[in-house]
């Protein structure tokens, strides 16, 4: 049982950071417990640990919880987006390096 502790990326199909400041430990799935159904051939596990999604406020707070309650676990930095502003004017500048079309 290995824990993951990670701040979620948002959503790729909408521009909002809603659900993305909270940090989250999850546990990640141990390849011993994985089977494969010998009906159907699908993958199944008999471990449900990967199924709990814990949240905390902040990345000290997830790391204490591990601390006492003796999981191991590893910390997953997130990756900030680099922002570069930008203006509706800038489509018309005269320095563009491509002329403006329809």
């Amino acid at each position: 049982m290995f824990a993951k502790i990670h701040r979620p990326a948002r959503n790729a199909m909408q521009s909002g950071r809603a659900k993305t400041r909270e940090w989250v430990v999850e546990f990640e799935p141990d390849a011993k417990f994985r089977s494969k159904d010998p009906l159907m051939g699908w993958t199944r596990s008999d471990d449900t640990n990967h199924q709990v999604h814990m949240e905390f406020d902040t990345r000290e707070a997830a790391i204490d919880y591990c601390v006492r309650n003796k999981i191991p676990h590893r910390v997953v930095e997130p990756r900030e987006p680099i922002r570069r502003p930008k203006s509706y004017a800038a489509n018309f500048a005269a320095g563009r390096k491509q002329p403006w079309t329809h």
